[in-house]
């Protein structure tokens, strides 16, 4: 099976004042279709700086090394243009803080509309429409009035959930969801994992779900790797390193979850 999304070897440095401080220390993984692969690990351990790497999410004063390719097509070498092309259409991207990924200008609906329009050619009532269902799906309610909002208007949890749908939408190759479930209630973050897993396998979308919350892993992942420092610590599938942990860290991580 090709891999939809594959890392080799890959390193992040940060340059700060005449100082470089590796943050990645050659991370190696693959995901294929249909797989939903789970990244673990406490703050500062990499995981999110490893996706966002990849993805060209990182300003200037980081360096990256090593391969990232999508479907074949090398993510290192793209400019910062066709990286947003991808973003957002075959690639779907969940980030933690709903609030930095919308404009505070701007109402709800024109940015939904906007992302739709960037990737489709649908008619304005056609996004209007997809935009109330998408609301729907992630049971927003009022979703007509929830269109004119705008983001300070709506509650941190009502915007990943605008922001989830959005994603998921688009029916990507590849979902990367980083912490997608903190800000919300536990009845909703059911709900949305169980959307993630039917959009999972209704359209064999590869995911990379990447959390500190290892019960939302092993409801969701199929594997998981641990990562500690910037390194993979250990990995496998979901279930046996949850009851078979070969590593200190990976028994420590369990155990504080207990």
């Amino acid at each position: 099976m090709t891999p939809v999304l594959e890392l080799k070897d890959l390193h992040v440095t940060l340059r700060q004042h005449r100082r470089a401080t590796e943050l990645v220390k050659g991370v190696s993984f693959a995901v294929g279709p249909g797989e939903c692969l789970g990244i673990l690990g406490e703050s500062g351990s990499g995981k999110s700086m490893s996706m966002k790497a990849a993805m060209g999410l990182l300003d200037k004063g980081f360096s990256v090394s090593g391969t990232a390719t999508f479907q074949g097509e090398a993510l290192l070498e793209k400019s910062g243009e066709e990286l947003r092309r991808l973003r957002g259409g075959r690639v779907g991207i969940v980030l933690q803080n709903p609030m930095t990924c919308f404009d505070p200008l701007y109402r709800v609906g024109d940015q939904i509309a906007e992302s739709f329009a960037a990737h489709n050619s649908w008619s304005g009532e056609e996004i209007r429409r997809r935009s109330l269902e998408l609301l729907e799906k992630m049971r927003i309610r009022s979703p007509e009035e929830v269109l004119e909002k705008y983001p300070h208007q709506l509650s941190g949890g009502m915007l990943q959930r605008i922001m989830i749908g959005i994603a998921t939408a688009m029916e990507p190759a590849l979902l990367i969801a980083d912490e997608p479930t903190t800000a919300i209630d536990a009845i909703t973050q059911y709900e949305i994992l169980n959307e993630f897993l039917r959009v999972k396998q209704e359209n064999q979308t590869a995911m990379v779900f990447i959390s500190h919350d290892l019960n939302v892993v092993y409801e969701i992942c199929d594997r998981c790797l641990v990562m500690h420092r910037g390194r993979i610590v250990e990995q496998g599938p979901v279930e046996e390193l949850y009851d078979h942990p070969k590593e200190d860290y990976t028994k420590a991580l369990l155990a504080a979850a207990e």
